[in-house]
């Protein structure tokens, strides 16, 4: 009977707490105000490795750690948000994140510098704490919903790169931080005001809480497949923007940051599809969906390929390639938020941690192809990921 009474009583809350519009764009913008943080580091590693006199490689264990930073991140502290106030998790964390912003302002040498984008990796995944939260307070609309929160994510990824290159082409790489704390120190204060409170069910241990979310592995065959498709799918991603940093500033383009930023603006027209593509998860599309974002991304990593040394093709590649990615990415987050609705937080946390583990495989794996087969590697091991994907999917229908 109180079991009872206390879902009663939830689903009460939840449809007394619908979200507005304001609270969904603020989730939204928060959402990739924070994730930029991650990515702040791409485009401008040629000017933190000039800075602090370190090799191309060094730098890139930033991108590394900041992968492996947030993979963490997701799987200690986003399922927290079945068993605390989602809100005060979402603040708390972006507290911490506000804090190391402004210590990664003044690093003296690159072990502070991979420390502290550690850090910022782990206290970003407020942005899976926010979309868990988003999704069960609007089941009506969740993909659609879910879908302009992505949007966010999406465009705060990809605007990352031109934010941060042309900052530090005109002022140095440490404003690009300094102005980002500023920016989630506005979000805090926007949040607190503005976000509903919502209650939890979990009502185990944090140790319970990690193995509970272990336990959806076993549960759901679906989020398997979406996780191993998801972590390669992201690995490809976190590969291609990693390296393309390097290809753009050598032979034959030797383009600046601030240049090589402005290809984030080619990539965020994938990203404003998906709240659309959200639409067609919530009809019974998500087939034809990753079908057809498989092989856009397959099509713009050949294309890349074959025509290596062309401003034209990588143009059309980052379209087509980020267009496959995003379209992969939503339908799967709209797949798995269709699956236990009390364990949304735990389920995300499996399906976030493998597709950053993913991201983190594919920089490394990037970083050594570039080492070994510069751009054709690069491509050659992008390839080899989707081609992966592309089995599971047709391993998927039978």
């Amino acid at each position: 009977m109180y079991k009872e009474k206390i879902e009663k009583e939830s689903r009460k809350e939840l449809s007394q707490k619908k979200l507005s519009r304001f609270q969904v764009m603020l989730m939204s913008v928060s959402a990739g105000v924070s994730v930029a943080n991650i990515y702040f580091n791409q485009p401008i590693l040629k000017e933190i490795s000039a800075s602090l006199n370190i090799n191309e490689t060094s730098a890139g264990f930033i991108s590394i750690l900041s992968q492996v930073g947030y993979g963490l991140g997701l799987f200690f502290i986003t399922p927290l948000g079945d068993k605390i106030n989602k809100k005060k998790l979402i603040i708390v964390l972006q507290a911490f994140l506000f804090f190391c912003l402004l210590l990664i302002t003044v690093a003296g040498n690159i072990y502070q510098l991979w420390a502290l984008s550690l850090l910022i990796a782990v206290f970003s995944v407020s942005v899976q704490v926010i979309m868990p939260m988003a999704a069960g307070l609007d089941p009506e609309n969740r993909g659609q919903t879910v879908g302009t929160i992505m949007t966010g994510i999406l465009i705060g990824i990809l605007a990352a790169r031109v934010f941060s290159g042309s900052v530090a082409e005109w002022f140095g790489w440490r404003y690009v931080y300094a102005i980002s704390a500023a920016a989630i120190l506005l979000m805090i204060i926007l949040l607190q005001i503005s976000l509903p409170r919502v209650k939890n069910h979990f009502e185990g241990s944090y140790i319970k809480l990690l193995g509970s979310a272990l336990e959806q592995v076993k549960r759901f065959s679906l989020l398997r497949s979406v996780s191993a498709i998801g972590a390669l799918q992201f690995g490809v991603f976190s590969s291609f923007w990693t390296t393309l940093t390097f290809h753009l500033s050598g032979e034959p383009f030797y383009f600046h940051s601030d240049t090589i930023g402005l290809f984030g603006l080619v990539a965020i027209a994938g990203a404003l599809m998906a709240p659309v593509l959200g639409r067609y998860a919530d009809r019974g599309r998500s087939r034809m969906v990753r079908f057809i974002a498989i092989a856009l991304m397959i099509f713009s990593i050949v294309l890349m390929m074959l025509i290596r040394t062309s401003v034209i093709a990588l143009v059309a590649g980052v379209l087509l390639l980020d267009m496959g990615v995003q379209a992969m990415q939503v339908t799967n987050v709209a797949l798995i938020y269709t699956l236990d609705e009390k364990s949304h937080s735990r389920i995300n946390t499996v399906f976030m941690t493998s597709v950053f583990a993913g991201g983190a495989i594919g920089t490394l794996a990037g970083v050594i192809s570039w080492q070994h087969g510069a751009w054709t590697g690069v491509t050659i091991q992008m390839l080899t990921f989707s081609l992966v994907i592309l089995y599971i999917l047709l391993k998927e229908r039978k």
